[in-house]
């Protein structure tokens, strides 16, 4: 095969981050781990007051989301992730065990290659930067070409501001090329010790292939299952709802994608969800709504993605009313005949009505398994058996009486904050965590003898007796 100029290009600009970020790693785990703490300070400090204008880079240069819930989770990172950050320890001894023997001893692994998803470019760029930085890495990261300039200006708020501390220059590096070929090397690399991977299916499958340690997370097509035992708390529910599913247009892979309702509730509900700016459309409208977010083949239309409900009324040929925060859509299916029914990165939601919880729970089955397989899932319900029952279905996150962004990422329930979210092996992932800086330490065992060697030969009498 012939390479164009720019993959070249692109390979040799992966080799060089590479190769200065594993330079740098190597002054850098000299670093004591309360100097690693206070430059995480540091680097988190210096995003705050950019926080807002990075949004903007972010919107202006994807055209996804809107600069306002860009700039909170910029700053959920730079606030929130760092002051959990400073309360856990990665480095150095973890913890002594004085009745086993054994001590156990946080180390860094090396150079973290970084995939950047275009739907949380700045935000994702924040996180895996201080995660990588608090254990101890070197991380280079390989952004989506569509949001290559606001990765590369958030990377160089954070160099610069670690570099001034007194950081070896390099520890944190952004690919501006931004192309596959450039990616692939990033992955493949010798230097490349693990691969933290956000991003669509294809780009997941080939950091799997990669050959190196990965980190990746699965779609996330997340139901909501609303019980009768709320018939009390449907205002708050629809708010919840929609301030989840509205925010940042729709771009958050945690956020709700369908609503399922216990029908002695549904009606309430609706009315609850219209008085909070929601917009069910006809059935003409919904058909409508599918073609301009969805492909023939299922696939996402690019251009609709994080897109206002207004835009996406106007493309779809209808005027939602003012002040409308998310599109509903009422759904009897879930695959490929119903195109809602699948994950939506927009302000949209599907809505479907059940008698009971078991009939709740089987639809929220189905819509996981529609692709969101792993992922979260959310009740609202007073009874706890209802909740228990709901816990069966196959995600990792079963999220009780919240909205399913807030506590997903760890704001609104006491879940490790992260802007990565493992999906487990029920979605082809490793992990199923909250992903976070514990997960990129290796950690060593120092173990002291507990019984005597030569006692394993009483194996042989407790065989006899």
């Amino acid at each position: 095969m012939t390479l164009a100029y720019s993959d070249l290009d692109g390979i040799g600009e992966a080799r060089r981050a590479v190769e200065t970020a594993y330079d740098a790693w190597q002054q850098f785990r000299q670093w004591s781990p309360d100097e690693v703490d206070r430059l995480v300070d540091v680097i988190a400090r210096a995003v705050v007051p950019e926080a807002r204008r990075l949004g903007a880079l972010a919107v202006e240069e994807t055209g996804y989301g809107n600069v306002g819930d860009k700039e909170l989770k910029n700053l959920f990172n730079t606030i929130a992730v760092s002051d959990w950050l400073r309360s856990v320890r990665t480095l150095g001894v973890l913890w002594r065990d004085e009745v086993t023997r054994i001590a156990g001893i946080g180390e860094p692994m090396g150079v973290v290659a970084a995939i950047i998803p275009v739907t949380n470019p700045t935000a994702t760029v924040i996180f895996k930067t201080l995660s990588a930085i608090k254990s101890g890495n070197a991380v280079v990261h390989a952004p989506h070409p569509r949001a290559a300039r606001c990765c590369a200006e958030t990377a160089r708020v954070m160099a610069e501001a670690a570099e001034t501390y007194g950081a070896p220059r390099g520890l944190i590096q952004c690919l501006v090329g931004a192309d596959l070929a450039g990616t692939q090397e990033l992955m493949r690399h010798r230097r490349t010790a693990i691969v933290m991977a956000t991003g669509g299916p294809a780009m997941v499958r080939a950091a799997y292939s990669s050959g190196k340690p990965t980190l990746a997370v699965g779609a996330g097509n997340v139901p909501v299952y609303v019980d009768r035992t709320r018939s009390d708390d449907l205002d708050e529910i629809a708010d919840m709802l929609l301030s989840s599913k509205s925010f940042d247009y729709g771009t958050a892979c945690v956020a709700e994608q369908a609503i399922i309702v216990d029908r002695p509730v549904a009606d309430r509900l609706r009315h609850a969800i219209r008085a909070a700016g929601g917009y069910f459309c006809t059935w003409r409208e919904a058909e409508a709504l599918g073609k301009v977010l969805f492909q023939h083949n299922g696939g996402l239309v690019v251009d609709s993605v994080g897109q206002s409900p207004q835009r996406l009324g106007e493309l779809a040929g209808f005027q939602p009313p003012p002040g409308t925060r998310v599109l509903l859509a009422d759904l009897e299916s879930v695959g490929r005949d119903a195109p809602l029914s699948a994950e939506k990165l927009a302000p949209v939601l599907a809505y479907y009505v059940v008698d009971g919880a078991d009939e709740g729970i089987r639809r929220a089955e189905e819509i996981l398994r529609f692709g969101g397989l792993g992922h979260t899932a959310a009740v609202h319900a007073a009874d706890s058996d209802v909740v228990t029952q709901f816990s069966r279905v196959p995600a990792a996150r079963i999220l009780v009486d919240t909205p399913c962004l807030h506590g997903g990422i760890g704001w609104s329930c006491d879940m490790d904050p992260s802007f990565m979210l493992g999906t487990g092996t029920v979605s082809g992932s490793i992990v199923s965590d909250n992903v976070t800086a514990l997960h990129l330490i290796n950690i060593k065992r120092v173990a002291y003898e507990s019984r005597p060697w030569r006692s394993i030969t009483d194996l042989l009498d407790e065989r006899k007796s």
